[in-house]
């Protein structure tokens, strides 16, 4: 790869030590140069718009903007926006939302140098890039039924330990309602029980407590 195609990096994470260890990385590479560092999301779509990088690394959870409004804000700028997300997250929903906002490709923080610098070239070639393990749980979220916005509510209630006196009250609706959502919350997590349905809520990224 000549000078004149040198893939042009964008880095957007929190961690300043975990920036420069990436950029010392990347830019080791003659093939690539690091031409921008964002420490959260505003800050990675405003130096997007300005450099227009070839590929951009995007940490999930940033202060300001979060990675994946990021993302979606990136790619309404340019459809063709070429996004890796690396992060510590592997839970089924992060995959999930952050391929579905745009990103090409999704990668581990603990990812060795070698396949973080593979990426990078893969993605910009214009391919996706995305490991057996997290592709496996990708295709297990893809294969579990949706969740309405209004049982995310209540499912996020839940979690806060409410009572469905406590939910029906905050969001407004009866409690006949608010049972009705808990019972199909429970269908489509496939759990018997409020308890368990935050677990598993937790357990795959829905809800954080």
């Amino acid at each position: 790869m000549s000078q004149a195609t040198t893939i042009r990096v964008l880095i957007a994470d929190d961690h300043a030590i975990f920036r420069q260890g990436l950029a010392t990385i990347i830019n080791r590479d003659p093939d690539m140069q690091v031409i921008a560092q964002a420490e959260n999301g505003e800050q990675a779509i405003a130096l997007f718009e300005e450099h227009q990088p070839d590929v951009t690394l995007m940490d999930l959870r940033m202060p300001e903007v979060e990675g994946v409004e990021a993302i979606g804000a990136i790619c309404a700028i340019a459809k063709s926006a070429r996004i890796i997300v690396l992060t510590t997250y592997d839970s089924d929903e992060d995959i999930y939302r952050g391929l579905q906002a745009g990103a090409k490709g999704y990668l581990l923080k603990e990812t060795e140098p070698d396949e973080l610098l593979n990426a990078i070239r893969t993605v910009y070639r214009g391919q996706k890039y995305i490991p057996p393990d997290v592709g496996a749980k990708l295709v297990q979220r893809l294969s579990n039924p949706e969740l309405s916005e209004r049982e995310l509510d209540v499912l996020r209630s839940l979690a806060q330990g409410m009572s469905n006196a406590d939910i029906a009250a905050a969001l407004s609706i009866g409690e006949g309602t608010v049972k009705s959502h808990v019972n199909r919350i429970l269908n489509k997590l496939d759990v018997s029980d409020r308890t368990q349905a935050v677990i598993v809520a937790v357990k795959r990224g829905i809800v954080s407590l």
